[in-house]
């Protein structure tokens, strides 16, 4: 299929499309008119990409990945990359708990705030707590 097809199958971009085959994500052949063809099996390929970077994978990561689940609906990963993908659920779970503390600092900020009544009627320092 030409890249135009595979993506509106997939709702990627060719200009992403093309970035994964420059990331060595997916392979195209080249017709004589210099148009990449993908084969059915690209769009399956396409999806565990996408996938794996909403994940917060790297690419170079998913490269490693991508081999193990060619011409299958499941992702499962190449021996050697398991480390790999438990690094990245490590700082997965860090930036969340990061993102938790930062949640927790502004919840509490607020409410103090909400409980002071001559701050929360004062324009000015509205304006310097958006600036």
């Amino acid at each position: 299929m030409l890249i135009g097809e595979l993506a509106q199958r997939t709702g990627v971009s060719e200009r992403l499309l093309r970035y994964y085959e420059s990331r060595g994500l997916i392979n195209s052949h080249r017709l004589a008119n210099g148009y990449r063809d993908y084969s059915q099996a690209t769009e399956q390929t396409v999806a565990h990409i996408r996938a794996l970077l909403a994940a917060g994978l790297p690419t170079r990561t998913i490269r490693q990945v991508l081999p193990c689940a060619a011409g299958t609906s499941r992702l499962r990963p190449c021996p050697g990359v398991l480390d790999a993908l438990r690094e990245q659920l490590a700082d997965l779970d860090r930036r969340a708990d990061d993102l938790a503390k930062a949640r927790e600092i502004l919840t509490q900020t607020i409410d103090r705030t909400a409980q002071q009544p001559d701050l929360r009627s004062d324009s000015r320092l509205n304006r310097q707590l958006r600036t």
